[in-house]
């Protein structure tokens, strides 16, 4: 399986934002990009002539990388998003948004898609009572996550620390018992960081 090994504050910085892949670092004054807002490298500070290309290709992988899903799989996800009935762009965002490892993210399970991503390949989630170790298992609207193991410590501190009013309405989250409910299917508004899904239609669609 595929794997960047790379310095993830370096994505964040080159995407001109917070992409939240290092857990409790990123809300901490810590935080790479807050102490340094422009791109990684010497030239960072660089002033880029814009374009067309270059903005479809930034939104691209930022979306990408916020999701942590690689160029192979992305453009899986576009080709069965392009197939639904609906908008293609709203489509895309939805199957990323419907990924397990987002979902726990999102209910507040996990303080990163990256550490989400962890409990599943280590066999702590159960969904629908049957244990998973695949992030990528697309959820659907009555399913039920549970952790296995109750005093993970990285799940305690996510759970202590995830605010309510920050788990979207499609989700519910029992934080006693660690479970969480999928109440239904996700929507575009639920959607809150700052992503322009036509680009990335735009460029795919060349």
């Amino acid at each position: 399986m595929a794997r960047y090994r790379g310095a993830l504050c370096r994505l964040c910085r080159r995407e001109g934002m917070q992409l939240y892949l290092k857990a409790s670092r990123c809300y901490t004054e810590k935080c790479a990009f807050k102490k340094k807002g422009y791109a990684p490298g010497q030239h960072g500070l660089r002033r880029l002539r814009p374009s067309e290309f270059r903005n479809q290709l930034r939104e691209k992988q930022k979306v990408k990388r916020m999701y942590g899903v690689f160029e192979r799989q992305f453009r899986k996800y576009f080709h069965m998003a392009e197939k639904l009935h609906g908008v293609t762009g709203d489509n895309l965002l939805m199957l990323l948004e419907k990924r397990l490892d987002n979902v726990l993210y999102r209910a507040g399970i996990a303080q990163s898609r990256n550490e989400a991503r962890n409990l599943i390949n280590h066999r702590h989630i159960m969904l629908n009572k049957h244990r998973v170790d695949i992030p990528s298992i697309q959820v659907k609207a009555g399913d039920e996550i549970e952790v296995l193991k109750k005093g993970l410590v990285p799940v305690l501190n996510a759970v202590q620390t995830k605010e309510k009013a920050a788990i979207p309405e499609w989700l519910s989250l029992d934080d006693q018992n660690l479970k969480v409910q999928v109440l239904a299917e996700p929507k575009r508004e639920n959607i809150t960081a700052e992503i322009n899904e036509r680009l990335i239609v735009e460029l795919y669609s060349k």
